[in-house]
């Protein structure tokens, strides 16, 4: 069998060379000629542990190809980001440009399947945009939504052991579906239609947001209160029934920050707790920030002079290189914009270079600092013994004491 996927970034990727490392054989399709060179030379262009090896493996032998056009195949995913602008509308012009590049090379027989987050009716809509184009394909072809599960990090574990829910647009294109996806995948594949299937996905990260929006906002609460936020939600988690999450610097990364809105988008009235979730999340980020740059006020206040400040972590989760929706870029930029000429030393371990931030080493950073900021809890962060002598603002629980 081969496969055409669009997109090779954090989950078409390592998809694409899963699916390979099962016997598919698989054609990478990106526009950024970088990605598709380096992927061809069996060159990883993202961070995750356990895929280099395989990457190597299958493109040695010849089963995952990449270049910057598709072609024709018999299964077409596409993997491809859904962005959100300034008013925090979904933006699937990349999936309708991914779709229209592949529709030429359809033919009556193929698989067709969304991977990417999308709001509730996409599916259909590209599924109208393929026959508009292609009318003698009508209900010839398999289309159906199947939203990824994986946590970065574990990315190899996941795709093959997580369970997966399958959304066909009829009950034929959902098993054709599963019998692909049961080439590599180890979990229980559920099936369903399109729209719930592409619900399922947006439901699932708004959930985890409001989860997370209640132990940040009690951590907003316990600041004022000069409680340990860390210390309350353990003895609370004590209970046989309350499960609370750990707070951090707000929420990033393309899933949790992101897919709330693509529900609030469509159904402003009704999704009232999953709009004030995001509300406080974002808030917490714009928090952390104002608290930087007070902490600076009062070292300056207090010294007489400019503190030397540590922004330890950019990532938008702990031990990842993935900065896309990032609280700890935003505060970091927040704070070097009201810096007033503070030394600010910017760290982020999984990150070799970054075109607007100069990086520095964790530990010079740490022990050069006046001010150390904790914003992603990196395990490197983790065994930097606590200072007394310097300021420290915890945001992810580094010194939970």
């Amino acid at each position: 069998m081969k496969a055409c996927f669009m997109g090779l970034g954090y989950i078409g990727l390592p998809t694409a060379i899963i699916a390979a490392n099962s016997g598919v054989n698989i054609v990478g399709v990106d526009i950024n000629p970088k990605v598709v060179e380096k992927t061809n030379q069996g060159k990883l262009h993202i961070v995750e542990p356990g895929i280099q090896e395989l990457l190597e493996k299958v493109v040695s032998e010849g089963k995952l190809v990449a270049q910057t056009a598709p072609e024709e195949a018999d299964a077409y995913f596409i993997v491809v980001p859904t962005p959100f602008d300034s008013n925090h509308e979904p933006d699937i012009s990349y999936v309708q440009a991914a779709t229209e590049a592949i529709i030429p090379y359809l033919k009556e027989g193929d698989l067709y399947v969304i991977e990417s987050t999308s709001p509730v009716g996409t599916t259909e809509k590209m599924m109208d945009l393929i026959y508009a184009k292609r009318p003698e394909l009508i209900d010839k072809i398999y289309i159906a939504y199947c939203p990824e599960r994986i946590l970065p990090g574990n990315v190899v574990h996941e795709l093959v052991h997580n369970d997966r829910v399958i959304g066909g647009i009829d009950e034929a294109s959902s098993e054709k579906a599963k019998e692909f996806y049961r080439q590599f995948v180890n979990g229980t594949l559920y099936t369903t239609n399109a729209r719930t299937a592409e619900m399922c996905k947006l439901t699932e990260n708004a959930s985890r947001d409001v989860q997370i929006a209640f132990a940040n906002e009690l951590s907003l609460i316990c600041d004022k209160a000069g409680i340990n936020v860390w210390e309350l939600i353990e003895l609370a988690n004590k209970h046989p029934r309350v499960n609370i999450l750990q707070p951090g610097s707000g929420v990033g990364g393309h899933c949790i920050a992101v897919d709330p809105y693509f529900i609030t988008s469509n159904f402003p009235i009704e999704s009232q707790i999953i709009a004030k979730a995001r509300e406080i999340n974002n808030y917490k980020a714009f928090w952390c920030a104002e608290k930087v740059q007070n902490t600076i006020l009062q070292f300056e206040l207090e010294y007489k002079k400019k503190p030397v400040v540590a922004m330890m972590g950019l990532a938008f989760k702990p031990n990842i290189d993935d900065l896309r929706e990032s609280p700890a870029k935003y505060i970091t930029t927040k704070v070097l914009q009201g810096a007033n000429n503070a030394d600010i030393l910017i760290v982020e371990p999984n990150v070799e270079e970054h075109k607007v931030f100069k990086l520095t080493n964790y530990r010079d950073a740490y022990k050069k600092a006046d001010i150390v900021v904790f914003l992603v809890a990196h395990n490197e962060f983790k065994e930097l013994a606590y200072d007394a002598n310097k300021e420290i603002l915890d945001f992810c629980g580094i010194y939970k004491k």
